[in-house]
């Protein structure tokens, strides 16, 4: 512990944070990155991220904020990112992580937070696997609030066998596509994508999608390596689209899936995402993140079925918290 020095953030520290999220860390992501977390109003959440340097080397960052309005004055993984958690170097050993977290809890007693409550990036974003930082929060009094379920793809094949990624009726729905001469490309067309998917999630679950038009644009602008969108089109329109945000080298991660319900029998979904599979694969990616398909631990075994009907299994996605009163 003597070693460990955490300092809070700030924007002098942005270009050696992001440094260390892309060339360093095990785990780093787009998701941890500053330049991603700036998009939100400033007014939105308090931000109250961290670093950790042992003997004067960075060796750790942790995304955090506490929202406005928070009763409890919970520090929590930065509400601006799918997930957090400490961002670590690959080598880290379970002494470093346990020394992380006694200083993360030491931190937040000294500022008087309540509680803490961390949401960890999935095994499939590591380099390396290790579940060290898992056990160093368990074994010093964090329990899990929620283990969610993400479907995962993984892409161990060739591009030319992507389809028998495939359950036997997602094939067949691929081939009646293209029969109906569906076209998948990659596409910039965010604004017509996202009135489908603005209708898509009214209709289906009555809410609205997590980004505005806007700032959906601005991270492409910020990110054009790194947000991809690919659409179909049948009828001389578009009808399907995902947007992928790749999270590092070996994982993206299908953010957005919308189509338009009266264009069904084109099965142009199920076209998609064999086109995106394959692309993937040219790609050099591991995994493709289908996202959760739980809330709050409940599944949706319709968004479960059709996702394991593309070859997904699932692997969590964990939220441990620790009351400090």
């Amino acid at each position: 512990m003597n070693d460990l020095e955490l300092v809070q953030y700030a924007s002098s520290l942005a270009s050696e944070w992001d440094a260390f999220v892309d060339q360093q860390a095990n785990n780093g992501t787009l998701f941890h990155k500053r330049a991603f977390l700036a998009y939100h109003p400033a007014d939105r959440f308090a931000d109250d991220s961290l670093l950790f340097y042992k003997k004067g080397k960075l060796q750790a960052v942790l995304p955090a904020a506490r929202r406005h309005g928070d009763e409890a004055k919970l520090l929590i993984s930065h509400p601006g990112a799918s997930f957090g958690g400490f961002v670590v170097q690959p080598e880290l050993s379970l002494k470093d992580a346990t020394a992380l977290v006694s200083m993360l809890k030491k931190y937040a007693k000294s500022q008087h937070y309540g509680g803490l409550d961390i949401t960890l990036p999935p095994i499939v974003y590591l380099k390396r696997p290790s579940n060290y930082i898992d056990f160093a929060l368990y074994n010093s009094g964090f329990r899990y609030r929620k283990r969610e379920v993400s479907s995962v793809i993984p892409l161990d094949v060739s591009e030319e066998h992507v389809l028998q990624l495939l359950k036997a009726e997602a094939q067949r729905a691929v081939r009646r596509s293209q029969k109906l001469g569906v076209e998948v490309r990659e596409d910039d067309d965010y604004a017509t994508f996202y009135d489908i998917l603005k209708q898509n999630l009214k209709l289906r679950h009555n809410v609205i999608p997590t980004h505005s038009l806007e700032e959906l644009q601005k991270l492409v602008s910020w990110f054009p390596e790194k947000i991809k969108m690919f659409a179909a089109y049948a009828e001389s329109q578009m009808v399907a689209g995902i947007v992928l945000f790749h999270a590092n080298e070996k994982t993206t991660l299908a953010f957005y899936i919308s189509h338009r319900e009266a264009f069904q029998k084109y099965r142009a979904v199920n076209h998609l995402f064999y086109e995106v599979f394959r692309w993937c694969v040219r790609n050099r990616f591991q995994f493709l993140d289908f996202g959760i398909f739980t809330v709050n631990m409940e599944p949706n075994w319709g968004l479960a079925r059709f996702k394991e009907s593309f070859g997904a299994q699932g692997v969590f996605r964990d939220s441990m918290q620790l009351a400090l009163v």
